[in-house]
């Protein structure tokens, strides 16, 4: 049974930062891309960060470029999300995703295995 674990959410100011943690079990971690969603209230879900399963190729989409660092432990089964210079939109419930390694991991769809999420409020 896959279990991705989502720990590291709260409430923080605008400018702060926060390090979101996804522990991930019952998969071979290293034969996943991982990567990072958000859902604000009322909008669709968004990736804004990727890594392969080798760990390279950090995907980011302009909206957080700069600002979020995705990076993976895979001795830990971990993924983590830096995020830096928090901006009120950046408000939402992260959820942690894996998707098989041959599978492309820039896109929105095909993600095999999801967590439950955490929620991120930054307040102005």
């Amino acid at each position: 049974q896959v279990q991705l674990q989502e720990s590291g959410g709260g409430l923080v100011q605008a400018g702060g930062s926060v390090r979101l943690s996804c522990a991930a079990s019952g998969l071979t971690f290293t034969l996943y891309n991982m990567g990072w969603f958000r859902q604000a209230p009322g909008k669709e879900r968004e990736l804004v960060a990727a890594i392969s399963g080798f760990g390279d190729s950090p995907y980011y989409p302009d909206s957080v470029k700069g600002r979020f660092t995705i990076s993976r432990d895979n001795a830990q089964n971990t993924v983590y999300l830096q995020m830096n210079s928090l901006k009120p939109e950046d408000t939402a419930v992260y959820y942690c995703a894996a998707i098989r390694r041959t599978d492309a991991y820039t896109g929105q769809y095909g993600w095999d295995y999801w967590g439950k999420g955490t929620l991120v409020t930054v307040s102005s």
